[in-house]
């Protein structure tokens, strides 16, 4: 089973999920990261492997960890129900399967009916970023970069990558970040800060990034003179990276502002969405060495 869904035309802050099930529970995966959904396989067990990972599995002459969801989830004494599947994905450069119970259906959503986890119930260790209602169930929209990292802490953004670049002073440009994980928020503005950048305005999700922006122009003031840059993920509740480039390169007062989409969804299958809605450049999580070049080539 593959699922293709519909092909949606870049920026219009719209994306497809895979909705699948774990012990009852409802969940997404994006189905841009989704590569196909199989039966199950035989596992290959691996000895002394991280509690989250079950074994490896052969896959059209790939190695692939198998990463089981009850787990993850901390659901315990429960067995996977007869209609088990494994997710196979691709995202930050890598391939894994997603042990789960159930795939249902895909559907197509704005990026405007996801809501943000309250504070209260999110937790500093929660894997959900997002929340959609539909009908009378709730779908629950999982950090699959975030339980990789956890899984495999190298697969991370590295910031001793961005020490060997030496020191510079940019600590008068001002760069806006959109990014929806807070993890990723601080990661990021310890790496900006070791490169030299100092001057950072984050926000959560690119709705609220755009305000800003926009904010700057209707006092009378020219973008350029205040903002040097933009980076963007892509996946952001409200509004995503897409949306938000799309944005900035159709409204007159904003174009000149150069903008990096810095996601985990920038593969060779994907690269022509940011193409398309005007970035100046795209890099992969967790690429950070990679993206403090870029910043240095494109801030004015």
């Amino acid at each position: 089973m593959e699922p293709k869904g519909i092909l949606l035309e870049s920026g219009t802050n719209e994306l497809e999920i895979v909705e699948f099930h774990v012990a009852n529970n409802n969940f997404g995966i994006n189905v841009i990261k989704v590569k196909e959904i199989i039966q199950p396989i035989p596992v290959t067990f691996i000895p002394h492997a991280h509690p989250h990972v079950e074994g490896i599995v052969q896959l059209r002459g790939e190695v692939l960890p198998v990463v089981d969801m009850l787990k993850v989830l901390g659901i315990p004494n429960v067995n996977y129900s007869a209609e088990q599947k494994y997710i196979v994905a691709e995202f930050n450069k890598q391939k894994v399967v997603f042990h789960v119970d159930n795939v249902t259906q895909i559907h197509r959503i704005s990026w405007e009916d996801i809501e943000r986890p309250s504070d209260m119930y999110q937790g500093g260790s929660s894997q959900v970023i997002g929340v959609i209602k539909q009908n009378n169930k709730m779908i629950l929209m999982l950090d699959f970069e975030k339980i990789m990292v956890n899984i495999n802490p190298n697969s991370g953004i590295n910031i001793d990558s961005v020490k060997k670049l030496g020191k510079r002073e940019r600590s008068e440009k001002r760069i806006v970040v959109a990014e929806d994980s807070p993890l990723l928020r601080k990661l990021l503005n310890d790496t900006f800060n070791e490169a030299g950048y100092v001057n950072l305005e984050f926000f959560e999700n690119g709705k609220d990034a755009y305000q800003y922006l926009e904010s700057i122009t209707t006092s009378g003031s020219k973008i350029t003179e205040r903002v040097q840059l933009v980076v963007t993920d892509i996946e952001m509740p409200q509004m995503d990276g897409h949306h938000l480039t799309k944005k900035i390169k159709t409204n007159t007062d904003l174009q000149a502002l150069p903008v990096i989409i810095f996601s985990s969804l920038i593969t060779d299958d994907l690269r022509h969405k940011g193409i398309e809605v005007g970035a100046e450049a795209q890099i992969s999580k967790p690429e950070i060495a990679e993206l403090i070049l870029k910043v240095d080539e494109l801030i004015l």
